[in-house]
């Protein structure tokens, strides 16, 4: 007898593990999978939650007795860019973008184990293999888009960086990045974003989700280059300055350390 999944999704903890972000921390993450013709809707209303999409999986921290980590996004309609990110700008002008299914190829594999190579040695993805690749990229069922960046040089046509991104109602969400290292002096990793905020205002949509932003982490330091930055906190999106201020106290975890309550699409 076949059984139809359960309309509802189901919400699952995984087990305590090292925290990637902050010495002597644990992290736990809340799950659901993606599935069926609700997987657009679904992503859509959880990622204004504070989740984000691997594969086909939706996640956001659940830690007893830490909310550092914060869901983070860009108001795109109210960003100015500040003088050094105009001067990155420039910088790459002769830089082009491509958007493309989110089908994985040879070259950005080759990119991609580069870049882990170079910046992200001991990380959890350094051991990653090119099946591995190919299911980060391919494996969703939702809008999902690869936003390739390419430059000229000597006569050739190379991908200098990428971007895994979901198309949400009012945003766009980026799943993932991956630039050359040995490209610093042009600042690629913020090119790409403010890239990004410029194709949300061209396809007139509101936001840029970055993923999160934890303070005190050196590796997620630099989204606070980028104003006005929101963060979702108490169960809303708040400005990230206003955040530290004693005006806005953190949301206190349940006993079950799930913190903020889930809204379902047909509940909104």
């Amino acid at each position: 007898m076949r059984h139809s999944p359960t309309q509802h999704p189901q919400f699952y903890v995984t087990a305590p593990q090292d925290c990637p972000y902050l010495e002597n921390k644990v992290e736990r993450k809340l799950f659901t999978a993606l599935y069926g013709s609700n997987s657009r809707s679904l992503n859509n209303s959880l990622s204004k939650q504070g989740f984000r999409r691997s594969q086909n999986v939706l996640y956001r921290p659940s830690c007893s007795n830490c909310s550092a980590c914060m869901s983070a996004r860009i108001p795109s309609k109210k960003f100015k860019p500040t003088k050094s990110q105009k001067r990155i700008l420039g910088k790459n002008q002769d830089v082009f973008r491509v958007i493309n299914s989110p089908i994985a190829t040879d070259s950005q594999f080759e990119l991609f184990k580069n870049y882990i190579n170079k910046r992200h040695a001991k990380g959890g993805m350094s051991d990653m293999d090119v099946d591995d690749f190919t299911s980060m990229v391919e494996e969703t069922n939702v809008e999902s888009r690869l936003i390739e960046y390419y430059l000229e040089r000597s006569g050739t046509v190379d991908l200098i960086s990428f971007s895994l991104i979901d198309i949400l109602d009012d945003g766009i969400s980026m799943v993932y990045s991956v630039f050359d290292p040995e490209l610093e002096d042009r600042s690629l990793g913020t090119y790409m974003i403010l890239d990004h905020i410029n194709l949300t205002l061209e396809m007139e949509l509101s936001f840029i989700y970055l993923g999160y932003w934890v303070k005190g982490s050196p590796k997620m330091d630099y989204k606070r280059r980028f104003s006005p930055l929101e963060i979702f906190k108490t169960d809303r999106w708040i400005s990230a300055n206003l955040s530290e201020s004693n005006e806005v106290n953190t949301y206190k975890v349940d006993k079950e350390g799930h913190g903020a309550p889930i809204y379902l699409p047909a509940e909104e």
